[in-house]
Parts: C-alpha cells; sequence; structure tokens
C-alpha cells in the first residue's frame, strides 16, 4: 500500500523530467513549457510505481490506462494551443519579479515546486496501485467519475479553443455550452478526475492519501487555478463582470436569474 523507496523513486523521475524542462526553456526562452510537462510529471511517476511495484494488480493496469489517457491528452492539447505564443503573463510577471538571473531561478521556483507538488498530488497513484485488494464497488465509482471528469474536462477545454480561434470573438466572454453553468467547467472536470483517483486509492484501502486530492482542490480553487485567472481578467474582458453575477465559479449549475 506504501513504500517509500518507490515513492522516492517517483520524486526523482518528477525531478529529472523538470530539469530537462527547465533546459528547454532556456532555449526557447519561454517557462510556460512546464504547463504542458505538469501532466507529464504524473505520467512518469505511474510507469515508475508500476514498473517497481512487486505485482501488477488489475487495479495497477486500471490506473495505468487512465492517467495515460488523461496525460497524455492533456499535454498535447496545452503543448498546442502555446505553441508559437509568446510566454504567458502568469510566468512574465514571475521572471520581471525575479530579474536578474531568472533562468537559474526558474529551474526550482517553477520546474523544481511543480515536480515536488506533483510527486506529493501522487500519493493516491502510488497507493492504488500497490494495493493488492480486488477490484469492488469503489474502482467502479471511480472510473465512473473519471470518466465524467474527462468528457467535461475534453468539451470545455475543446468549446473555449474554437471560441478564441475565432477573431470574432477577441475581448468576448464566452457563456455558451458547458460554460453556461460554470465559469470553469475545465477545471471543474479536472478536480473529477483527481477525486476519481482518490477513490481509486480509497478502494485499496489508502484512506490516508487525501492529501493528494485536496491538494489538487486548493490549487484549482484557491492558488493558481481560478483565483489567479479572475485576478484581472475583468479588466481584460468587458463582459466579464455580468458573466460572474449570472454563472456559478466553480461548481456547475443552472445561470442565475437575468441570464441572456
Amino acid at each position: 500500500m506504501f513504500d517509500l523507496d518507490i515513492y522516492a523513486a517517483g520524486l526523482t523521475v518528477a525531478l529529472l523530467l523538470g530539469v530537462a524542462g527547465w533546459l528547454a526553456s532556456l532555449r526557447s526562452h519561454n517557462v510556460g513549457i512546464v504547463d504542458s510537462l505538469w501532466p507529464l510529471f504524473f505520467l512518469a511517476m505511474t510507469l515508475i510505481y508500476v514498473t517497481l511495484a512487486p505485482t501488477t494488480a488489475a487495479r495497477a493496469v486500471v490506473v495505468l490506462f487512465v492517467v495515460t489517457v488523461w496525460a497524455t491528452r492533456l499535454s498535447v492539447f496545452i503543448a498546442l494551443r502555446n505553441r508559437g505564443q509568446p510566454e504567458d503573463r502568469r510566468y512574465r510577471a514571475i521572471r520581471a519579479e525575479n530579474a536578474p538571473g531568472f533562468w537559474l531561478k526558474s529551474l526550482y521556483m517553477v520546474f523544481g515546486l511543480q515536480a515536488v507538488l506533483a510527486w506529493i498530488i501522487s500519493l493516491p497513484l502510488l497507493a492504488a496501485i500497490l494495493g493488492a485488494e480486488p477490484l469492488g464497488w469503489l474502482d467502479t465509482a471511480a472510473l465512473v467519475l473519471w470518466c465524467f471528469g474527462f468528457a467535461i474536462e475534453v468539451m470545455a477545454d475543446q468549446q473555449l479553443a474554437l471560441f478564441k480561434a475565432d477573431p470574432a470573438h477577441r475581448d468576448q466572454v464566452l457563456d455558451r455550452g458547458l460554460w453556461r453553468y460554470s465559469r470553469h467547467p475545465n477545471y471543474f472536470g479536472e478536480f473529477c478526475i483527481w477525486w476519481a483517483f482518490y477513490l481509486f486509492a480509497l478502494s485499496a484501502g489508502a484512506w490516508w492519501s487525501l492529501i493528494g486530492p485536496v491538494l489538487m482542490t486548493a490549487l484549482l480553487l484557491r492558488i493558481a487555478g481560478v483565483r489567479l485567472l479572475e485576478g484581472d481578467i475583468a479588466e481584460r474582458r468587458p463582459g466579464y463582470r455580468d458573466y460572474v453575477q449570472r454563472t456559478n465559479t466553480f461548481f456547475p449549475g443552472p445561470p442565475r436569474r437575468g441570464a441572456q
């Protein structure tokens, strides 16, 4: 259920991947590459956990499959979205605040930090893979929740990508499709995916791996997700204040009275 040596091997792999990403960012002068690297941290660690596990139970195979599908899709999507784009304004602000020498500081402030965060969050994946208990109803619930969250995330990302691709929508707010019911449906989908991973771990008896989904939820809601994106978006998109008034922040729900 828990093996410190295997868990430490996961950290080693995550840090090595972070260093590789940092070296690539020096060449491109863009640390935004870490966004597409983020899901790959989990894929790399999951592969290590499965490889080093004493046995490969059915749950481990299922977890490896869903992590591979989720991480590959998200990494490719982010990489294609950011291709040819300048460094994200979030990272430009961090770069400006930490000059001179950001090229070196970014090794631990951006890549190292995210590698360690991913390692901590990966705890339910390790527990689920090492668990020897047979598959049960919690695993079924986990798979259903994962499918639901994955579908929501994919649809939300696709709807936003198509909206932004139309020049007529410049500085406008997407308030159709899933975005009519939540201002961040893609993050809600991610939330569901990570609680599904925890259900796999819980089915293996690892209730103590709760730190994984809790930390991910905090990142999505309070740290790097909703709060960061909404900090100045109303200044860049005039219609966003009205959108806020009629649309739920995170959990989907019917638009408030007065919605168009």
